[in-house]
Parts: C-alpha cells; sequence; structure tokens
C-alpha cells in the first residue's frame, strides 16, 4: 500500500510539473520533491544531458526507503 502511495506522489509530482513554464532551479526542484512526497531531502544534484538539465534529488521516505527521483529542470 504504501508502494502505490510512493507512485501516486510521484505520479502526482511529474503532472504538476507540467502546468509551469519555462525551467526550474535546483532549489525549486528540492522545495517541489518535500511538498509533494513529504520526504527528507539527503541530496541533490544537477545533471547535464546535451541541452537538457535533470535534477536528481534523493530523498528518505517516511517508511526509511531512500529514493531518488528525478525532475527535469525543463517545465512547460
Amino acid at each position: 500500500m504504501k508502494r502505490h502511495a510512493a507512485i501516486a506522489a510521484l505520479t502526482a509530482l511529474f503532472a504538476a510539473g507540467a502546468a509551469w513554464a519555462g525551467q526550474i532551479t535546483l532549489q525549486q526542484a528540492i522545495e517541489k520533491v518535500e511538498r509533494e512526497t513529504h520526504a527528507k531531502v539527503l541530496s541533490a544534484e544537477t545533471k547535464h544531458f546535451g541541452k537538457h538539465t535533470i535534477y536528481r534529488i534523493k530523498v528518505l521516505t517516511r517508511d526509511g526507503q531512500v529514493r531518488v527521483i528525478e525532475v527535469p529542470a525543463e517545465q512547460n
């Protein structure tokens, strides 16, 4: 059941991102992940793939699991 809640939260996270226009900062991505998952952020980094930027955010979930969530900087 917790796994389903986590999947639902991640789906909502990326669906909500579609409403944003332009590019978000790493700090905005961290705040978004905290708000949507209610998890503790352990670390965050920026990865560049050609013209695309991805924020990799490592979190500790409420049930004690470590997860990595990737958030695209381009939000359109």
